[in-house]
């Protein structure tokens, strides 16, 4: 499997980062990158980073259907997580999610048709100070309401592709 030359210089980096004989520290975040590059977990990838950490493709996939972020399909360009989780769901958490369903046509890990957005509802993502509050990629945005959301989508549908 073939990464940019900037993956493979943050591959490099990162197994050089962790203790000798530990390259297995490296799991989880090396297939984080390498999902934000090519758009999900492949079973070319899973060979791939079973292969560059010297470990069994098991022990990689057990990873992959463990953790959530990491996903075996694509999502969209702009991947909306929507915390519906207490602090959340008491202050428009669940509204905002059924109002993102409805403004998208989709439900939850579903793409748009373009493959610009996808949603997924989650049930935290560390913000309940600021709820509620959805992450897109990984940016936050906190005390959001119906009408803010839509102004974030539209600046988002309007930004340089």
């Amino acid at each position: 499997m073939t990464f940019s030359p900037e993956m493979e210089a943050k591959f490099e980096k990162l197994v050089r980062s962790y203790p000798p004989g530990r390259p297995r520290s490296a799991l989880i975040p090396m297939l984080l990158y390498a999902q934000d590059e090519i758009g999900s977990v492949t079973p070319e990838l899973v060979d791939e980073v079973a292969r560059r950490l010297g470990i069994t493709t098991v022990e990689v996939d057990g990873v992959v259907t463990y953790y959530s972020m990491l996903r075996k399909r694509p999502m969209g360009k702009y991947h909306l997580q929507i915390c519906t989780n207490i602090s959340c769901m008491l202050t428009g958490g669940a509204e905002l999610w059924e109002h993102a369903c409805r403004k998208f046509g989709i439900g939850n890990k579903e793409v748009t048709p373009d493959g610009q957005f996808s949603l997924e509802e989650v049930e935290c993502i560390g913000a309940c100070s600021w709820a509620p509050a959805i992450q897109v990629n990984y940016d936050f945005q906190h005390h959001l309401t119906p009408e803010k959301l839509d102004r974030l989508i539209e600046s988002l549908r309007k930004a340089p592709q």
